[in-house]
């Protein structure tokens, strides 16, 4: 097996048929198979082969297939890199994977530390003139042939190299087999059913586990086209909807939050008939005003890096607010308190995961691979609950819990009863140290366009539905979040703020 098959194959069945539409440039499936072979050539003539590491350090252009496409072809390990690191961080990721070839883009090159990173033979410049010591990829691939079989691969040799967030230490490279991310992209296509005429509106970052498997891999295998962004731009996206007939829309929370507070009247989004948010929980009162204004729920998926993503969808049949659905086809969730014993229904525990998607483990550390896939099931590190019919719903994150004088406040809650004030249109809330509590509760709130609010409101407003325990000490009127590039609110860089004197 090998996941440039399905290039492959749809290269040869439609090979005009747009594989991305990017930035008024068309790449047809058979154009990306000639680009993704010719490059495939390259890398094996610069001694390149099966089982080395090639990172790709690129913002979303379509030479990000191109590049996860020719190493998958030479049965290499694609190893992506957050296209918004810095030095430090690309320079730790280079070491931890021992690539020897990085991809890049000329603005990205002076991030790229050669001189501390030995084991880097090439830089390869797919956008932008090429530096000192690096060569552009046109000339890496000028005069290489346009046809390349993909090598066959073992269903549990490594497919690919995504490194966790870090949030809590450095990151760890998470190993997806070629198992692990064909059968997860099949189930993302199936579940959120992609098809040949389908164009997936795509400004998820195609390094994150999202943009590239349960879209971008699972798009290449249905057949469908990519409309490929570099980032969310909100007028540019949805002018492309109406222009360029969208019709499936991917997302996480924030986006969602952003669009509810615009105003739509102007654009046509008539072709759009599905949307999804996944990597971080959405508020139930964001989803219950999405599907009064547009009358389509938000589907919801769940998983995390170490499983390729996708274990988790709400819902096929049934869509139930608040949850983020049951487990998909193959795959088994369970609640474990922290001895690893199964709760009851409806307690709250950690959410275990078994199933197809479930990684091979954490790249050259055996012992946190040892304690992540414990007892058979990988623990995600996230605290939710179970009710009787197989519905998850999450309550937070292990390290986002805040203890304030023995008593457990979990983020999540309290951030679902301030959407519920009118005039919040986002909100963070994370704890702090307190010298005699532990610590205790804050709160950033953005307020929406043209409406104002006060600390002593959100507070009152707390005060009234939720236990004492749980009210913010403070309450931050804040312009904006700090977010991810996948639009994820990082409570650490809050945190990190507040420590401050």
């Amino acid at each position: 097996m090998n996941l440039a098959l399905n290039l492959q194959q749809w290269a040869a069945r439609t090979p005009s048929k747009p594989a991305f539409l990017f930035e008024g440039r068309t790449i047809t499936y058979g154009q990306l198979e000639a680009d993704a072979s010719r490059l495939a050539h390259a890398l094996r003539a610069r001694g390149v082969g099966p089982g080395d590491r090639v990172a790709i350090y690129l913002p979303n252009i379509p030479e990000y297939a191109t590049t996860y496409y020719a190493a998958q072809k030479i049965g290499a390990i694609p190893v992506a890199i957050n296209s918004i690191f810095r030095s430090g961080e690309v320079e730790y990721l280079l070491q931890d994977s021992g690539a020897v070839v990085v991809f890049t883009v000329a603005e990205l090159v002076p991030f790229v530390p050669r001189d501390a990173c030995p084991a880097v033979a090439h830089v390869v410049v797919c956008e932008g003139e090429a530096a000192p010591g690096t060569e552009t990829l046109e000339q890496w691939c000028a005069g290489q042939p346009a046809t390349f079989d993909p090598v066959e691969r073992a269903p549990d040799d490594p497919a690919a190299l995504l490194y966790s967030s870090g949030t809590t230490g450095f990151p760890k490279g998470v190993t997806l087999t070629q198992s692990n991310v064909s059968t997860n992209a099949a189930s993302a296509a199936k579940y959120s059913g992609y098809r040949e005429d389908d164009r997936l509106c795509v400004f998820l970052p195609l390094f994150h586990v999202y943009g590239q498997n349960y879209i971008l891999n699972a798009a290449i295998h249905a057949g469908s086209t990519i409309c490929l962004f570099r980032r969310f731009v909100p007028e540019t996206v949805l002018e492309s909807i109406e222009r360029d007939r969208i019709t499936l829309f991917f997302g996480v929370p924030t986006i969602f939050i952003g669009l509810l507070a615009m105003d739509l009247s102007k654009y046509d989004l008539s072709s759009i008939r599905y949307e999804m948010s996944a990597a971080a929980t959405m508020p139930e009162e964001i989803s219950r005003r999405w599907t009064d204004r547009f009358g389509r729920r938000v589907y919801e998926g769940y998983g995390l890096t170490e499983c390729s993503p996708f274990a988790c969808y709400n819902d096929l049949e049934e869509h139930r607010f608040g949850s983020v659905g049951r487990a998909i086809e193959g795959f088994e969730l369970i609640i474990l308190d922290e001895n690893d014993k199964e709760v009851p229904h409806g307690e709250w525990g950690e959410i275990c995961i078994k199933g197809p998607g479930v990684m091979a483990g954490y790249w050259n550390r055996p012992e946190d691979t040892a304690q992540a896939l414990r007892g058979g099931w990988l623990h995600s590190g996230d605290i939710g609950r179970m009710d009787d019919d197989g519905y998850v719903y999450i309550v937070d994150r292990v390290k986002d819990m805040i203890n304030v004088s023995g008593f457990k406040v979990w983020p999540a809650e309290l951030e679902q009863y301030l959407y519920k004030l009118p005039q919040i249109r986002e909100v963070a809330v994370y704890g702090i140290p307190h010298p005699e509590k532990g610590e205790q509760v804050v709160a950033a709130v953005v307020p929406k366009s043209g409406e104002t609010i006060e600390p002593a409101d959100v507070i009152a407003w707390c005060r009234a539905n939720v236990a004492a325990y749980k009210v913010p000490a403070r309450v931050d009127i804040v312009s904006e979040l700090p977010k991810s590039a996948t639009g994820k609110i990082l409570k650490r860089v809050l945190r990190d703020e507040a420590a401050k004197p």
